[in-house]
């Protein structure tokens, strides 16, 4: 895709685990918007357009986004929102840039775990005559995928017990006090309580610009949308192949095809990817093309994945860590963007110039997207 404006990112502020009572959900948007206004050197002032990611039925609310219009700032500027994804608002922010008609964006997503069942929640978004009888959550359907996999993978546990203890002991690093430490989660056969953590409550904002606009204010190190795709699978889980992902596949093609990536084993500084179970990132590391199934065993075993090696993944932790369930395809991108950006904290790789962030959600991650971010527009 020609963009007519290049976007970048040029504020991020992420919260994967906000834990306590002290703060309603509306000061929560509110102080993430703040955050990432701050870390762009702007003010609300300075924003065109916002977009919000949120879900009805996980705030609780009919209509979130009206609740949220005060708090991300959205009084007299145009605001939308995206019920289906957190990723999906980047998109759209992103999108908005582009196409030249505003020149800066703020972008928030939210997750929080005040519903009375997280479970029930999620079947609300599953079919009404089949899925939601069985009773299908995100959870169940991460549980089938990763079945289908261990199927035509037989050491597919293996591996993902492995990729599990990578990213813990990256979240070690990039959270040596984190704001709460991360819960197992539920088992799920075959999902053991260490390939899963309990939901938590986190919230992201990023703030886009386009390139008239950095230039005019001097935002500093800027990270440039390179390339970005997506597209969304069946919904209906017994019309897809779970061991793969060909929704992640057309992404990353398109992605790939605008940031002018032909190897992109061999062209990334950092990646994060959607780990809502380690299964995922196996599935993800094939369809990105990152390495072909046949040679994960190999390239994990000399930790070409890890901190220190040839192509790290999560090092933030990822998912897996913490998981504010509908706003961690948004965390991973902006996850990218910092790292780009050199504002990654402990967890910084010196020196990233091009990154790539995989964000996959819904049941067996129905919803794809792939997202390039450089350093130079």
């Amino acid at each position: 895709m020609a963009y007519r404006i290049r976007p970048a990112v040029v504020g991020c502020a992420i919260r994967p685990a906000i834990t306590g009572r002290d703060r309603s959900l509306e000061e929560i948007i509110y102080d993430i918007s703040q955050a990432a206004l701050a870390d762009a050197g702007l003010t609300i002032d300075d924003i065109d357009g916002i977009v919000v990611g949120c879900n009805d039925q996980f705030d609780g609310r009919a209509i979130s986004v009206m609740m949220a219009s005060g708090p991300v700032g959205g009084v007299d500027r145009d605001i939308m929102s995206t019920p289906s994804s957190s990723e999906h608002a980047f998109i759209l922010g992103a999108l908005r840039v582009a196409s030249g008609q505003f020149r800066t964006q703020l972008v928030v997503a939210w997750s929080p775990t005040e519903a009375s069942s997280m479970s029930e929640a999620q079947r609300l978004g599953a079919d009404p005559y089949f899925h939601r009888a069985l009773p299908l959550d995100e959870l169940s359907a991460h549980a089938l995928q990763a079945s289908a996999l261990n199927h035509v993978w037989p050491n597919a546990w293996v591996f993902a017990e492995t990729v599990a203890v990578k990213n813990r002991r990256h979240a070690a690093v990039a959270w040596p006090s984190p704001p709460a430490r991360p819960a197992a989660g539920k088992a799920r056969w075959p999902l053991t309580d260490r390939l899963t953590t309990e939901p938590t409550t986190g919230a992201v904002a990023m703030v886009l610009a386009g390139e008239t606009f950095i230039a005019e204010h001097g935002c500093e190190n800027p990270a440039w949308l390179r390339g970005m795709g997506w597209a969304t699978e069946a919904a209906f889980l017994g019309d897809r192949d779970l061991a793969t992902a060909p929704a992640l596949v057309e992404a990353a093609r398109q992605a790939y095809a605008e940031a002018g990536v032909t190897d992109p084993t061999a062209t990334f500084d950092v990646v994060e990817i959607t780990d809502a179970t380690p299964y995922s990132e196996l599935i993800a590391y094939d369809a990105l093309g990152l390495s072909p199934r046949s040679e994960i065993a190999a390239r994990m075993a000399s930790g070409w994945f890890a901190r220190g090696g040839r192509l790290p993944v999560n090092l933030s932790g990822g998912v897996i860590t913490f998981n504010p369930v509908f706003c961690t395809g948004m965390i991973r991108i902006a996850e990218i963007a910092t790292q780009i950006r050199g504002r990654a904290g402990a967890h910084q790789v010196d020196g990233a110039r091009l990154g790539l962030a995989h964000a996959g959600s819904g049941f067996a991650m129905q919803y794809q997207s792939a997202i390039v971010l450089g350093a130079a527009p």
